[in-house]
Formats: C-alpha cells, structure tokens, sequence
C-alpha cells in the first residue's frame, strides 16, 4: 500500500459526512498499523503512561508504553515526573526490564552506560581508554560530548495525579486535546484528590487496538452481550444516558445512570442476556454506595484517543491501557485504584466491584472474546467491512444508547488523520 494515498480509495461508503462502514482492512493491514503508530502515538498526540500514584518517592519508576515503544515514567530528586524513553543511546538494548522500581540511576547491563533521572548520559566505561605501559588505548574520540548522547525525553502533561507523554515536542497543550467536554469529565474524576494504587490486571488480547476503543464508544453492546449489567441494571438501554464527544469526535465519554427499580423496567427483559433468575452468593457486588463526586450519574466511561479508558462503574474506578502489539493484538493493562481518604470500607467496596472487570471479570471477559472472534473473521475475509449506522449517518452527541455515533466519529477523525 502506497503510504501517500488515500486509505481506500475503492470504499465509497468512506466518503461524505457519515463515515459508517469500516472495511476490515482497517483492522488487518500492516502497512496501516505502522502509520496509525506514526500519526496517533508518536506524533500529534498525548499518550497516557501512568498514575502519579505510581512513583510517589524520588527515583520510584514503572516502565510503560506509548504505541509500541518503551518508557520509563520515573519522579526525579525534585518531585518531577519524567518519562524517558527505554532505548539505550549506545548500542540500542531496551535496558530496563522490571515493571517498577526504585533507581539512583539507570544502567544499561550491554556495556554498562548509566543514566540520571532525567535521562542524562552520567557515566560511560573505559570512555579514556585504558593506559597500559604508559600507551592510552581505545576510548571515546575527544569530541565525544555525553550532552548530546542522553535517553529520549518525552513531553510530560500531569493532571489530577494521571501522566501523560508525546513523542513530539510540538503538540497541543493537553487541555486543547482534550477539548472542554471531555476535560469536564476527567476532571470529575481526578479531582486533585491523592490516589491510592489497589492493583493491577493485565492480559493480550488477540485483536487490533482500536476494537477496544471502539467498544468503550459502543453503547448499544452493554445491555445485549452482558448478562451482568443488564440484568442487575449496571448498564442497559433504558437506563438514563448521555453521549457526548469532543469538537473533533476523537474522544468521548458514555454517562448512564442505574436503574434502581425492580430489574423488569423497559425492554430489558426482551433480550436472552437477561437472566431473571440470576441470584448472587455475595450480595457485596451490589454494595453499591453512592459517592459525592458524582454528581448523579452512576456510571461514566471515557475513552481518551487513542491509549487510555477511564472507568468509572458505580464504586470500581481505573484506568485501562491500550498498548498495541501488531496490527493483530494489544496488551491491555487495567490500574484500579481508589482515594487516599477513602475508608476501609469504600476500599474493599471498590475491590469487590473490581472483580466486574479484567481478563476474568464478570463483565469484561465478554468484551476480550468478542473482540477475539471479531479479528479471527477480519483476517478470514479481507475484502469485507463493518457497519456502524445504528442511529443513522451522523455524528453527534446523543441523549440516548441506541446509536453507534461515537465510532462514526472516531472513524471520521482516523480517517482524516490518516489521509491527511
């Protein structure tokens, strides 16, 4: 595929205001998958890396990842946060291995080159040679200059305790990536209130990585594929909702509020999701506690183009980290995390409700199997697409579920992104 020409130039269902058929070269193409790594993750946008939380001491770190490429998120002597990109300046090795730790400095276990906090080059072995009978051999020539031979820094945005990094030094204030609706919403959550870590859940997923960003913009699946929300009325369609998107449609956020009724109201009985007959042997899944922060919706997912979800379902709330593998997998890497004044209670409540979700949660393991099958019949059939016309051709926010708005969006931006 000729990287300067149009995506698909044979799609005429791509054309015009309402970009509704994604063909599933989208989700297959290799050539496609390194420019969308290219054009979203390092160039033009702001990638999420982690949680203040995470590295609350000087020289505390947690290696991450923006698109495919590893990085460091470290917290130097000075309280900053830097995120550094893991390729050593020597030779190349992705050194660091651990997932966190605590480090002076960095060191390259190659040939031993060592790093500061800030990614500076401190230290190089034998940089003068060694001396031997009064004759110096090898070494760095004399121009060789250890400023100009540090790590990658990325640019840093912190917000509310959540850090995020761009490859490129030029892009957007992070404010202005995220656009006033959409910063409303992450606000809502991270509040300036200290962040306590509880844990982590992590697994690849044998699908391409906008399929996880198009679920968590995909209102209309809840209520239908997963017994749990719809059943105990978590999320269904006639729960109380809101869609809503920034002004170039690349984010979004779902807001529902529960039904607190009875579990008969509306149609939600219709679907074969519904189990009424379902019973808990731990009513404590529905120990649900309404908290102030909310502001009344019981339930707000936002997904922040193109790495990051943030969920909040009733009392669980995390991040979830798309990092992409091939144009055919991603790891996905959810950090649940609670409040610092949270009490012993609220924080074994939102552990509890945090069994909804991960690799075997009762509600996410349907969204990795799905999303499994939906790559195994992409790859079987090449010349097909997808349909998102739920709700007709136009993008816009809604004050409804029933409508596939939010991926027309997306697609919108991707595609113009992409053929730009």
């Amino acid at each position: 595929m000729d990287p300067t020409s149009p995506c698909f130039p044979d799609q005429p269902h791509w054309a015009g205001e309402g970009t509704h058929r994604i063909p599933f070269a989208a989700y297959t193409s290799e050539a496609l998958h390194k420019r969308e790594l290219e054009r979203f993750f390092y160039r033009g946008h702001w990638c999420y890396v982690g949680l203040e939380a995470e590295v609350p001491e000087p020289g505390d770190f947690k290696r991450s990842v923006v698109g495919e490429r590893s990085v460091i998120m470290v917290r130097d002597a000075d309280g900053a946060i830097n995120v550094l990109e893991n390729v050593c300046a020597h030779r190349g090795m992705r050194f660091c291995r651990e997932r966190h730790g605590r480090r002076k400095v960095f060191v390259c276990p190659y040939h031993q080159w060592s790093y500061n906090l800030q990614g500076g080059l401190q230290g190089v072995p034998l940089r003068r040679g060694l001396r031997r009978d009064g004759v110096v051999e090898g070494g760095m020539p004399a121009d060789f200059d250890t400023a100009e031979h540090g790590l990658t820094r990325l640019k840093v945005a912190r917000r509310g305790g959540v850090v995020f990094a761009s490859f490129d030094p030029e892009v957007e204030p992070f404010e202005d990536f995220l656009g006033p609706t959409i910063l409303g919403y992450f606000d809502r959550l991270f509040d300036g209130r200290e962040l306590r870590i509880l844990g982590y859940n992590r697994q690849r997923i044998p699908g391409n990585w906008k399929l996880m960003q198009e679920n968590i913009k995909d209102p209309y699946h809840p209520g239908l594929l997963h017994t749990w929300f719809v059943t105990f009325g978590l999320w269904r369609a006639d729960n109380r909702s809101q869609l809503r998107m920034d002004a170039k449609h690349r984010h979004a956020a779902m807001i529902s509020t529960r039904n607190t009724g009875s579990g008969q109201a509306g149609q939600a009985t219709q679907v074969s999701s519904f189990k009424a007959t379902m019973q808990l042997n731990d009513p404590g899944f529905l120990d649900i506690v309404p908290e102030p922060w909310w502001g009344g919706p019981t339930a707000v997912m936002t997904t922040i183009f193109p790495s990051v979800i943030l969920q909040q379902q009733v009392n669980s709330v995390s991040t979830r980290h798309i990092q992409p593998a091939g144009h055919g997998a991603f790891d996905f890497v959810w950090t649940h995390f609670g409040f610092a004044d949270d009490d012993e209670a609220m924080t074994r409540r939102r552990l509890t409700q945090a069994n909804l979700f991960g690799p075997a949660g009762f509600v996410s393991a349907d969204d990795g199997e799905v999303i499994e099958f939906s790559q195994q019949a992409f790859e079987s059939k090449p010349s097909g697409h997808a349909l998102a016309e739920l709700g007709g051709h136009e993008v816009g926010d809604s004050e409804h579920m029933i409508t596939e708005t939010l991926i027309r969006g997306m697609y919108r931006y991707w595609r113009s992104v992409m053929e730009a």
